[in-house]
C-alpha cells in the first residue's frame, strides 16, 4: 500500500496508521481470516448442494442465499437493540465459536433441508456478529484518519476475499476434500475468536432504552430512517445492490453463454470487478480527508448506473472487463465511506443499533436485487442490465434529493416541554438536582426517574435519539 494511504501522520506528529494500533491488528486479522475461511466455504457449499441436489443444485444455492439474506434482515436489529447491555468480547467470541459449530457440521448433512436449517443458523450469528464488530472498531479507533483508512481495509479485505477465495479453494481441493474446506472455514473461525479474545475492547456505553420490546428493537432502524444522510445511504445501497447482483448472478452467464468464454475469462471478469473496488479502497481515504462524503459516493452510484447502461450494447469481452471495473469503482466509492456516515450519526451508545440497522436494511435490498437479476436475466441480459440500470439511477436521484447538499453540523432547534422517565445520565438535555443535591455532583452515573425538561430553543451537533426523534426542517 502507498506511503500516502497508511504512512502518513497526523499534524500532532501521531500515526494515523490503523494497523500501528495492537487491538485493531488482531481484529482486522480475525476479520480477514475468518472471511478467507467464508470463501472456502461458498465453493464447498456448491459442491455440496450439487452432491445432494444434481441438476437441481442452482435452486438449493438460490434459497440458501435468500435464508441467509432473510437472517440478516430479521437477526441483526434484534442483536443492535440490546448489544449494548453485553459484554462485547464475550459475545463476539460466543458467536464466533457458534458459527465454528454451525460450518463444521455441514459436512455431515444428508438432507436438503439440512442445509438450509445450518444456513440460517450459520448467518444468524453472522448477522450478530458483523454489525457489533462494526460498531466497535469507532470505538477502538476515535480518530477520523485512522478510522477512515480502517474503513479501507475492511473494503480491501472483502474484494480481497472475493478474488482469492476461487483460488485458494481450487489450490485445497487439490489435495482435500471439499468437505474438509468446512473444517478449514471452522478452524478460520476459531482463530477468530482467539484473536478477539487476545485483546480487551472497550466497553459499550449504556444506551438510553425506550420502553416497550418493540421500540427497542425498531430504535435503530427508526433513527436510520430520521437521518437524512443515511436515508440518503439506504438509496445509494439499492444502487450498489443492483449493480453487485448483476455482476454476482450474470457474469458467468454473460461470459459463457454470449461470449463462449471459460473460467479462466469468467475469473478474469470477476476480478476486474473487485480490481477496480480495491483501486478506490486505496486511493479514497486521501480524498476523504479534504472533501465531503457525499460527492464521491453519488459519483458511485452514477457510475453504477452508467456502467449498467452500457452493458445493453452487448459488449465483448474487453468491454465486459472495462464496465465491471467501473462498477467496481462505483461501488467503493459508495460503500468506503458508509461506516463514517453511521459514525458521525450515532452517539457513541447508539451505535451498535444503528450499524446493526444499516445492515439488516442494505441487505433488505440485496434480497430485493438478487431475484430481479436472475429472473429479468433468465430472459434475457440486455433488459436485466436496463431494468438494474434505471433502478440505480432512480435510487441515485433519490439519495441527491434525501440527502441535502449543504449540511451543518449544529442544527437550531426547539423542544416542548416534557415530563418523562427513562435511563439517563447528567448532560446538556438533563440538568436537574437528586434531593437537593445538584446533578453536577454526579455527572457520569446513569440513573432512572420521573424528570421534567422545560420548553427550549438551542443548537448543537443534531443526532436522533430518544430526545431527537425527529430530524428538524428548516
Amino acid at each position: 500500500m502507498s506511503d500516502s494511504l497508511l504512512n502518513r501522520s497526523n499534524g500532532e506528529g501521531g500515526s494515523i496508521r490503523p494497523l500501528s494500533d495492537r487491538r485493531y491488528r488482531r481484529l482486522f486479522s480475525a476479520q480477514v481470516i475468518a472471511l478467507a475461511g467464508t470463501g472456502l466455504t461458498t465453493i464447498a457449499l456448491a459442491l455440496l448442494a450439487y452432491d445432494l441436489a444434481g441438476g437441481n443444485a442452482g435452486v438449493v444455492l438460490g434459497t440458501a442465499l435468500a435464508i441467509k439474506m432473510v437472517a440478516y434482515v430479521g437477526i441483526a436489529p434484534v442483536v443492535g437493540a440490546y448489544a449494548d447491555r453485553l459484554p462485547r468480547r464475550q459475545v463476539l467470541i460466543g458467536l464466533d465459536i457458534a458459527r465454528a459449530v454451525f460450518v463444521g457440521c455441514l459436512p455431515f448433512v444428508t438432507e436438503i433441508w439440512q442445509i438450509y436449517l445450518l444456513i440460517f443458523l450459520l448467518n444468524a450469528c453472522s448477522a450478530g456478529f458483523t454489525p457489533t464488530f462494526q460498531a466497535t472498531i469507532p470505538d477502538v479507533l476515535p480518530d477520523d484518519g485512522r478510522y477512515t483508512r480502517a474503513l479501507s481495509l475492511s473494503r480491501l479485505a472483502y474484494d480481497l476475499e472475493n478474488l482469492l477465495s476461487p483460488v485458494l479453494a481450487a489450490a485445497a481441493l487439490l489435495v482435500l476434500s471439499y468437505h474438509l474446506l468446512f473444517a478449514v472455514n471452522a478452524l478460520a473461525f476459531l482463530v477468530s475468536a482467539a484473536l478477539v479474545f487476545s485483546v480487551q475492547l472497550p466497553a459499550a456505553q449504556p444506551r438510553e432504552q425506550e420502553t416497550g420490546v418493540w421500540r427497542n428493537l425498531s430504535f435503530g432502524s427508526r433513527q436510520y430512517l430520521s437521518t437524512p444522510r443515511l436515508r440518503g445511504l439506504l438509496a445509494l445501497s439499492m444502487a450498489t445492490a443492483a449493480a453487485g447482483a448483476m455482476v454476482i448472478v450474470n457474469t458467468v452467464i454473460y461470459v459463457r453463454d454470449d461470449l463462449g468464454g471459460g473460467d479462466t475469462a469468467t475469473a478474469l471478469a470477476f476480478a476486474a470487478f473487485g480490481g477496480g473496488s480495491m483501486l478506490v479502497a486505496l486511493m479514497l481515504p486521501r480524498w476523504l480527508d479534504r472533501y465531503p462524503d457525499r460527492p464521491f459516493m453519488l459519483t458511485g452510484g452514477l457510475l453504477l448506473a452508467v456502467g449498467l447502461a452500457a452493458g445493453q450494447l452487448g459488449p465483448g469481452m474487453t468491454g465486459l472487463l472495462l464496465i465491471w471495473f467501473v462498477l467496481g469503482v462505483g461501488s467503493s466509492l459508495v460503500q468506503t465511506p458508509a461506516g463514517r456516515l453511521l459514525k458521525r450519526s450515532a452517539h457513541a451508545a447508539d451505535r451498535p443499533a444503528i450499524f446493526a440497522a444499516q445492515f439488516a436494511l442494505s441487505h433488505a435490498c440485496w434480497l430485493l436485487a438478487y431475484p430481479l437479476a436472475g429472473w429479468v436475466g433468465s430472459s434475457g441480459l440486455s433488459p436485466a442490465f436496463l431494468l438494474l440500470s434505471l433502478l440505480a439511477l432512480v435510487s441515485t436521484a433519490l439519495a441527491a434529493w434525501l440527502w441535502p447538499g449543504k449540511e451543518t453540523a449544529e442544527v437550531r432547534h426547539q423542544h416542548a416541554e416534557l415530563v418523562h422517565s427513562h435511563p439517563h445520565r447528567h448532560d446538556e438535555h438533563h440538568q436537574h438536582a437528586h434531593d437537593g443535591v445538584e446533578a453536577s455532583s454526579s455527572p457520569g452515573t446513569t440513573h432512572e426517574h420521573e424528570h421534567r425538561h422545560d420548553a427550549i430553543t438551542h443548537s448543537h451537533i443534531y443526532i436522533i435519539d430518544s430526545h431527537h426523534a425527529v430530524w428538524p426542517v428548516r
